[in-house]
C-alpha cells in the first residue's frame, strides 16, 4: 500500500510538471488566446494595430524592411533572436536609430520539446542584456519562438522584466508557397482595430526568400490600415501595457 501510494503521488508529480510545461502553450489557439488572455493575443487600442516582425536581424533581407517601413513613416516592433543580433550588432542599431522598437525572441529558434526552465531564465535573460548592450534600449516584449509558450518561457519572461505578447493576425509568410496576395488575405482575415500583426523580416527559420512575399504585401496592408482610419505602429503605442519592472538584481546573462 505505501508502494502504490507513493507511485500514485510520483505519478501526480509528474502530471503536475507536465502541465506546467506544456499547459501555456494552449494559448497558440486563437480562440484561446482572445477568450482568456486578450493582452497576449496583442489587443490594444482600437484604433491602432502593430505591426511586428520576428525572426531577425538579417542583412539580407532586413534594410529592405527598414527603407520601406521609412518610406511609409511607419514604426513597428522586430522581435531578435540573440544568436542573430549578436551576429550582426550594427544592423541591429539601425533598427533601433530608424526609431523602431526592438524586442525579446530568444536565444536561439528551437522549439521546447522538453522543461528547462533553468535554461529558458538563463536564454531570455541573456537575449535581453544583449538588446540592452548592443541596441541602448530597455526590451519591454518577449514572443517565443514559433508562439509556443511553456511555464519555463513564461516564467523567464515575468523573471527578466518582460511582457508576453503572440498576435492577433499573421501572414503565415515562412511557407514556401506564400506569396504576396497570400500574405496580404491571411492578416486581413483577422485585421481589426487593436490587432498586432506578425509578420517576418528574415528566413532563417522560413522557407528561403519567404522573406520576399512579406516585403511584397506590406505596402498594400499599410494602405488597408489607412483606409480604415487605423494608425499602425510598434507594441509600445499600441496600448496593452507596459512591462513589470525588472527586479533589482535580477539573474545574469550567464
Amino acid at each position: 500500500m505505501v508502494r502504490s501510494t507513493g507511485t500514485g503521488a510520483a505519478v501526480c508529480a509528474l502530471g503536475a510538471a507536465a502541465a506546467w510545461h506544456i499547459g501555456p502553450a494552449a494559448t497558440w489557439l486563437p480562440p484561446v488566446r482572445r477568450a482568456l488572455a486578450p493582452s497576449l493575443d496583442g489587443q490594444g487600442r482600437a484604433d491602432h494595430v502593430a505591426l511586428t516582425f520576428d525572426d531577425g536581424p538579417d542583412p539580407g533581407s532586413t534594410p529592405h524592411f527598414l527603407r520601406l517601413l521609412g518610406t511609409h513613416g511607419v514604426q513597428a516592433t522586430f522581435f531578435l533572436v540573440g544568436t542573430s543580433l549578436t551576429r550582426h550588432p550594427e544592423l541591429a542599431r539601425t533598427i533601433v536609430t530608424a526609431g523602431h522598437e526592438v524586442a525579446v525572441h530568444g536565444w536561439d529558434h528551437t522549439r521546447p520539446w522538453l522543461p528547462r526552465p533553468s535554461r529558458d531564465l538563463r536564454e531570455v535573460t541573456r537575449t535581453a542584456e544583449a538588446v540592452r548592450r548592443v541596441c541602448g534600449t530597455d526590451p519591454q516584449w518577449y514572443r517565443p519562438p514559433y508562439g509556443i509558450l511553456t511555464g519555463g518561457r513564461l516564467a523567464a519572461a515575468r523573471r527578466a522584466g518582460l511582457r508576453t505578447v503572440l498576435w492577433s493576425a499573421w501572414g503565415r509568410d515562412w511557407t514556401g508557397h506564400a506569396d504576396a496576395r497570400s500574405v496580404e488575405a491571411s492578416v486581413l482575415e483577422d485585421l481589426h482595430g487593436g490587432a498586432t500583426v506578425l509578420l517576418h523580416d528574415a528566413d532563417g527559420w522560413s522557407a528561403p526568400g519567404a522573406w520576399r512575399a512579406t516585403l511584397d504585401a506590406l505596402p498594400r496592408l499599410l494602405a488597408e490600415c489607412r483606409g480604415r482610419g487605423l494608425e499602425v505602429g510598434p507594441l509600445a503605442e499600441h496600448g496593452i501595457g507596459r512591462a513589470p519592472a525588472r527586479p533589482p538584481g535580477g539573474p545574469s546573462s550567464g
